[in-house]
């Protein structure tokens, strides 16, 4: 029998809020979908995975093309309001926090250990940015075979082309596209 999981992606303050350093333009517009998703979760009793990007205050585990931006306006610092989740998705207590600091929520980080431990087999995907961390999480899921569905109306992009194409580029490695009506059918498996 499968059991699934929820990877809510970089759903901060900082990469959310209006005029925050690395905004993503979608994020605002995705949270609704985001909340139905999570909500069946909650409900289902499954795990969910709120997966931060938290950085040191000087900067020094940024990644090499991201130093500059880093050095000119600080962002997702660890114990700022800036690296919190967005209040409208905030975790719950028994809910899992996965601090990261690359794109992707396996890299460095103990995700695929808790995940095997909870007997996780399927994993379910949503939050930002469709390029880049939505994207890199879930070729490294497919990489560790895991079932990996993506909500592609709870995620986004900095615009919908930018978001399509990599929708398309995830179907065509074998990654479950699925709308955020759809979840029912990923607690079923």
């Amino acid at each position: 029998m499968s059991k699934a999981a929820l990877l809510l992606i970089d759903m901060q303050n900082d990469f959310v809020l209006e005029g925050k350093p690395l905004q993503v333009k979608g994020a605002r517009s995705i949270i609704p979908n985001i909340r139905h998703v999570l909500d069946q979760f909650r409900s289902a009793g499954l795990p969910v995975f709120h997966v931060v990007r938290i950085h040191r205050s000087d900067g020094s585990d940024v990644e090499i093309m991201r130093k500059e931006l880093f050095q000119k306006s600080p962002f997702a610092v660890e114990g700022t309001s800036g690296a919190a989740v967005i209040h409208e998705l905030a975790p719950l207590e028994c809910e899992y926090l996965l601090p990261k600091i690359r794109m992707s929520a396996f890299i460095g980080t103990g995700l695929d250990l808790t995940l095997r431990t909870l007997a996780v087999d399927t994993i379910v995907v949503a939050g930002i940015q469709t390029p880049n961390c939505i994207r890199t999480t879930v070729f490294d899921a497919m990489a560790y075979n895991y079932h990996t569905f993506l909500a592609t109306d709870a995620t986004a992009a900095q615009n919908d082309e930018i978001h399509q194409n990599n929708v398309r580029d995830m179907a065509n490695i074998g990654v479950q596209i699925i709308r955020s009506t759809d979840i029912a059918s990923c607690l079923k498996r």
